[in-house]
């Protein structure tokens, strides 16, 4: 039996939460794919690296996607909270779900806040369209 099969069978219950794609936040801006690869190189064999946009707000992250899922594992086990530039990395496993719950927090936020903009404009304009207000509810 060789290195990689003993370790897929000692390692074989991994949580569910592990993926070949890594999620990298905390990068400094300065940083390139290079520098990214030769860091994360050092724990197998990566597919790919996308690095977030200069001037969005995407900088300072970066995916990096792992051939095998275990190597991915062990950048996770040994680069989170390792000192680049003098930033501290953060490295989590890709979570879909959670971006996109994260997507959908967003949207519902703003969408409540142009309806309390609407509610205010309408008691705005109820207040100064009719003088007897309706009711008691901005009284104190």
């Amino acid at each position: 039996m060789d290195v990689t099969s003993s370790r897929k069978v000692t390692n074989s219950r991994l949580p569910p939460e592990v993926n070949r794609i890594l999620y990298v936040r905390n990068l400094p801006f300065k940083i390139s794919a290079e520098e990214l690869y030769d860091i994360f190189g050092k724990y197998g064999a990566v597919y790919q690296i996308r690095l977030g946009d200069k001037s969005k707000d995407t900088r300072g992250t970066a995916f990096v996607v792992y051939e095998d899922i275990y190597d991915a594992k062990a950048a996770v086990d040994h680069l989170s909270g390792f000192n680049v530039g003098g930033r501290y990395l953060v490295v989590l496993y890709y979570q879909p779900a959670k971006f996109q719950k994260r997507l959908d927090a967003e949207e519902k936020k703003k969408e409540i806040e142009e309806l309390r903009r609407q509610i205010k404009a309408r008691k705005e304009a109820d207040k100064t369209g009719s003088g007897d207000g309706g009711g008691d509810e901005d009284e104190d």
